[in-house]
């Protein structure tokens, strides 16, 4: 069981996770003391890279690149990817967000408009009310004349029950 809890461990939030599991298990169980060490272990080699990497960036940034050129190129290379890979998942967000937007319209187009059903693709009339489809109908009030937002049951202006 120490194996499998080291293993599920070292998978970031998925270790976590086992982390927390491991606290409702009896703490003096082996195997969950032997993951509490493992963890523990990981936690501060961890933090140990984490201060050697800000040490690395002291270092090069005071002795610049002069001192360490194939670090810098290296460094410039990798910055160079990292541009890269942002503006590729900058476009990939845009392309989501542009699906998402067009699935919305295609819904919005199949929702009918004065009683709100959603009617299957390639229907041009509401199957509900008979309404037109892809077009909002336009509510007048029998009583006042006032145009109300489609779907609306009573008029805005004079309160009066709005026809079907």
């Amino acid at each position: 069981m120490a194996d499998l809890l080291g293993g599920l461990g070292n998978l970031g939030g998925l270790g976590d996770l086992v982390g927390g599991l491991a606290k409702l298990a009896p703490q003096d169980d082996p195997s969950v003391k032997a993951f509490t060490a493992q963890k523990e272990v990981a936690d501060l080699q961890k933090q140990e890279a984490e201060a050697f990497a800000e040490i690395g960036r002291k270092v090069f940034a005071a002795d610049g690149a002069a001192a360490y050129p194939a670090e810098a190129d290296k460094i410039k290379l990798i910055q160079a990817n990292i541009k890269a890979a942002q503006e590729k998942l900058g476009a990939v967000q845009s392309e989501a967000q542009a699906a998402e937007q067009a699935k919305k319209d295609a819904e919005a187009a199949l929702t009918c408009p004065n009683c709100g059903s959603v009617n299957p693709e390639g229907t041009k009339f509401c199957q509900e009310c008979g309404t037109k489809l892809g077009a909002a109908a336009k509510a007048f009030c029998p009583q006042c004349g006032m145009e109300n937002p489609p779907g609306t049951r009573f008029c805005g202006g004079c309160g009066a029950r709005m026809g079907e």
